[in-house]
């Protein structure tokens, strides 16, 4: 085996370990996310067992990231990004970065809906939303906001929020998503 190849499989494993302490994964549930035994986990982490495509490929599903960034393949030379939209609750997320961890950058299209009395939800993390299109309605805590293009909020995501598109046209908006605690930084200019 060449020496570039078994410096690859040989950094698999402490890549895998720190994917999954960031994102504060037990061996237990990923072992239920994938299929995969603890113990092939552990020994894949901790470089007793060599990396194959049958194991590398459901662990690249559970962490939503492209196989060869889970491998640390050498770039292609190709800088397209090929990232497929996600959609859940009939809006479209658009992923705009790849990396793994720190911020993530998505543009969001919401089509319209006339919701009387949404369901504010928290989670971890930070929000950042700028509006490109269309009209969004924001409620954050006891705040109830009506967004245009334009427009920028960033909040904590513990904060009871809802988001959704209001008026007749569908609303496109770029998210960044950040660690809790994160914040996106702004510099003026002086």
């Amino acid at each position: 085996m060449d020496t570039e190849l078994n410096q690859a499989l040989t950094a698999v494993g402490p890549r895998l370990r720190a994917l999954r302490r960031d994102r504060a994964i037990t061996l237990s549930d990923l072992s239920a996310t994938t299929g995969i035994s603890e113990s092939t986990l552990s020994r894949l982490e901790s470089g007793g067992r060599k990396p194959t495509l049958e194991l590398l490929l459901p662990l690249a599903k559970a962490y939503s990231i492209p196989l060869d960034e889970l491998v640390g393949a050498p770039p292609t030379g190709d800088p397209r990004i090929h990232l497929r939209p996600i959609s859940r609750h009939g809006r479209t997320f658009i992923p705009l970065s790849r990396r793994a961890g720190g911020v993530q950058a998505f543009k969001q299209i919401m089509p319209p809906r006339d919701v009387q009395d949404p369901e504010l939800k928290t989670h971890e993390g930070y929000e950042w939303l700028y509006v490109l299109s269309g009209r969004v309605r924001l409620i954050l805590g006891e705040q109830d906001l009506e967004l245009l293009p334009g427009e920028v909020v960033e909040f904590d995501t513990h904060i009871p929020h809802w988001i959704g598109a209001i008026g007749p046209e569908p609303a496109e908006v770029l998210n960044l998503f950040g660690a809790q605690g994160e914040r996106v930084h702004v510099r003026a200019r002086s």
